[in-house]
């Protein structure tokens, strides 16, 4: 039997020749290296950025760890209301999937308070990590740019790197005046999975010649989704039909008949419709001395809670609002430092968790977050970032299911980032300490948490188009107010939940190490990271049931985590504006629970390939996926089996490359196969989407 580290040696291998056979592919025609800029003796990382179906590896961003970026028409391609769903294909990241209408980013095995979630480098300003059935506020149809973050960077937004973080950038303060009088971007699709409707407009109108407005408003439904086979798991519909057979030999004919309908139900998840619209402007003044702007939101969401098997089910729904307000500002330096920018905002969330058509419990969190962050001006090899950061928010719960104490959270933080380039090596550093301070209202309970955390990281630039890269992080994270607070029953969830109060600080220590290669016709890279944490915090089931209700108990225990992840593209033919282009990916986390076994929820070996057509006026790519069988899991959690999604997509730009209309025909899970995320807690029944031909268009002016 191989051990964990001989598997991850394994893949690792696996990964390396794999990028040896394609380098070595006949025929591989490699373009031109990316000019290198004059400032800087490292042309892979100041060329331009390099796209792979959407997918940035490397670019200027960050030469330790370069982030994941989704971008033009594959950000277009794979647009969904939820951001968890909508990245779920890149790597290294996978989704909660707790319901159609809710999910959030998974990195690295990580999740909830683990993964900042950000929009424009400051947090959501909502309830999305006190639980798994809250979702994200966040208008995705109004993002232009989403960054997936790990390494020294992160530490500029949270004091725990091992998870990484999220960064949607968002087109609602405009950041430059329109050459045109007025700018317009329109998109609309339907999706038949779920009968989907979705569709947005945004235009930025240019005021004065320093002054620009911006307006959007989106809008999208949903009906009940389409799943390829039956909605319960094998596990969970043993167990249903056992319960029904049980009720009919005591004579209750009408519970067994409810269970048997449940256990039988197949081809749509019942109470999975979804409906929500935003709208919201914006006003900036921009100089080449700085800027200044200001936004306003307001954003609705309503969608249906999937019911687990009873012989009484409630149809569960949340109803989500929020009403924020953004502001940046800026000022163009000369001098130490460049630039020196304030991003700041606040929000007002609430949300009411609806049963069987009566308001039950009721969330209201109102959240401010201001930081301040001065760039250095490059001086030879020396630039970096530093700055502070607070956030305060409180959180107000009633209802018959108050599972969490009333509670206000408030966090201080000072960090810097600092880079050399060295010759053909880069050097990065950061620390970071962040002060949190939790408070149950009435101050019945008070906890003050200190955490440090540092991060370096070295990139050796071999060739001018060979990178290596190691870092190493040591992270701390306060727990959250739920993991110390929550103890109830959470019928949205449909679990009973405990929480311990005399939880510790977090502690994380990472090694991380990559290559990354850009020859032009070919790209790729490879990373290897793993993480020991001192006291990691989780919520595993416990067997016991409450209410009908799986009880979860947050505990806190060592756990390390390993993984790999690897993708790469090979243009191997091109004529004229033509190109033929081939893609591939892997990636795997190992995580346990020292002396206890598997860490709950990690999602499997995931491998992916696909073959793209690109042409000035169309782009066609097939593209397969499959995800590995996760049979290692916590003690009463079913494993998931392996299952593989093939997808085909079709852009055409009828008025050309650069014209303003764009229009893609998708088709996600052509098979119409059935799978379940591992690292969902409603997996049991709640399986992947089946079948869904996609038809979008974008009209951009």
């Amino acid at each position: 039997m191989k051990t964990p580290q001989a598997r991850i040696a394994l893949l690792a291998s696996a990964g390396a020749l794999a990028t040896t056979a394609l380098l070595a592919a006949p025929g591989a025609a490699f373009a031109a290296d990316a000019a290198a800029t004059a400032d800087s003796a490292h042309p892979q990382e100041n060329g331009p950025e390099i796209i792979v179906t959407g997918r940035v590896i490397s670019g200027n961003a960050d030469p330790i760890s370069a982030p994941v970026v989704l971008t033009g028409e594959a950000l277009t391609r794979d647009i969904k209301p939820q951001i968890g769903e909508m990245l779920a294909s890149l790597p290294g990241v996978s989704s909660t999937g707790f319901a159609p209408g809710v999910s959030r980013p998974v990195l690295r095995g990580f999740d909830g308070p683990r993964v900042q979630v950000l929009l424009d480098g400051i947090g959501s300003l909502d309830a999305s990590s006190v639980s798994a059935d809250h979702a994200v506020s966040l208008d995705t149809l109004n993002v232009e740019r989403v960054e997936v973050l790990h390494g020294p960077r992160v530490l500029l937004y949270a004091s725990d790197p091992s998870g990484g973080a999220v960064n949607a950038v968002d087109k609602r303060i405009p950041r430059s005046v329109p050459d045109k009088a007025f700018t317009v971007d329109a998109l609309g699709s339907f999706g038949t999975a779920a009968d989907m409707v979705n569709g947005g407009i945004a235009t930025n109108v240019r005021l004065a010649s320093r002054l620009v407005a911006h307006f959007d408003a989106s809008y999208y439904h949903s009906d009940d989704l389409h799943v390829g086979g039956h909605v319960l798991s094998p596990e969970l519909r043993a167990e249903t039909l056992t319960q029904a057979s049980d009720l009919a030999a005591a004579g209750d004919l009408t519970g067994a008949a409810t269970l048997t309908e449940q256990a039988n139900a197949k081809g749509k998840i019942a109470n999975s419709g979804t409906e929500g619209w935003s709208y919201g402007g914006g006003l900036a003044f921009i100089d080449d001395g700085g800027d200044i702007g200001v936004s306003v939101q307001r954003l609705a969401t309503d969608y249906g809670i999937p019911p687990r098997p009873s012989t009484d089910p409630e149809a569960t729904s949340i109803s989500l609002r929020q009403t924020r307000v953004d502001l940046r500002a800026g000022l163009n330096l000369t001098g130490f430092l460049k630039r020196l920018e304030v991003r700041g905002a606040y929000g007002d969330y609430e949300h009411a968790e609806i049963e069987d058509g009566d308001i039950g419990t009721q969330f209201h969190n109102q959240a401010v977050e201001v930081r301040l962050q001065a760039d250095q001006a490059k001086r030879g090899i020396w630039s970096g970032s530093t700055g502070v950061q607070y956030s305060s928010s409180r959180l107000d719960i009633s209802g018959d299911e108050a599972l969490l104490p009333d509670n206000n959270t408030n966090r201080f933080a000072v960090f810097t980032l600092q880079q050399l380039e060295v010759g053909r090596f880069d050097l990065e550093g950061a620390l970071r300490y962040e002060n949190t301070q939790i408070r149950t209202i009435p101050a019945t309970e008070h906890r003050d948490f200190d955490q440090y955390a540092a991060v370096a990281g070295v990139a050796w630039h071999a060739t001018d188009t060979l990178t290596f890269s190691a870092n190493f992080s040591h992270g701390e994270r306060a727990p959250s107010a739920e993991e110390l607070f929550v103890d109830g029953l959470h019928d949205a969830t449909q679990s009973y939940e405990r929480g311990n109060p005399n939880f510790t600080v977090e502690k994380s220590n990472t090694v991380e190490a990559g290559l990354r290669y850009n020859g032009g016709a070919f790209v790729g890279s490879v990373t290897l990271f793993g993480t020991n944490f001192d006291n990691f915090i989780t919520a595993v089931p416990t067997g016991e049931v409450i209410e009908d209700f799986p009880v979860y108990q947050y505990l806190q225990a060592p756990a390390r985590f390993r993984g790999i992840e690897a993708e790469g593209a090979l243009t191997f033919a091109r004529w004229g504006d033509n190109a033929l282009k081939a893609d591939g990916g892997v990636d795997y986390t190992h995580a346990k629970l020292v002396n206890m076994g598997p860490v709950p929820r990690i999602p499997p070996l995931r491998t992916r390939g696909g073959l793209e057509f690109d042409s000035p006026a169309v782009t066609l790519r097939g593209e397969v996926e499959w995800n590995a069988k996760q049979d290692r899991v916590t003690e009463n959690e079913n494993p998931t089996s392996a299952f593989t999604l093939v997808n085909l997509s079709a852009t055409w730009r009828p008025m050309g490359q650069d014209g303003p209309l764009s229009l893609i025909l998708a088709a996600d899970n052509l098979l119409d196969a059935s799978g379940r995320l591992a690292a969902s807690e409603t997996r049991d029944f709640v399986p992947i989407a089946g079948r869904d031909v996609r038809l979008t268009a974008r009209f951009t002016y």
